[in-house]
């Protein structure tokens, strides 16, 4: 099981985490997913498709 750590800008409260994590959640592959406001990263864990990733955040807004 691999992961991955994105840089996620203008993330800034527990609203904008959890806007992130529910969609990234959702990415088929993805068995975890942590966002941190604080340092404007997002932890995904397992094997989903990068660029379905990528496409969470973006419409996550």
């Amino acid at each position: 099981m691999g992961g991955t750590t994105y840089r996620v800008t203008g993330m800034s409260c527990d609203h904008c985490r959890k806007a992130v994590e529910d969609p990234v959640g959702a990415v088929p592959g993805v068995s975890a997913v942590a966002a941190d406001p604080a340092t404007g990263t997002l932890r995904v864990e397992g094997e989903p498709d990068d660029r379905l990733v990528r496409d969470a955040i973006v419409e996550a807004g």
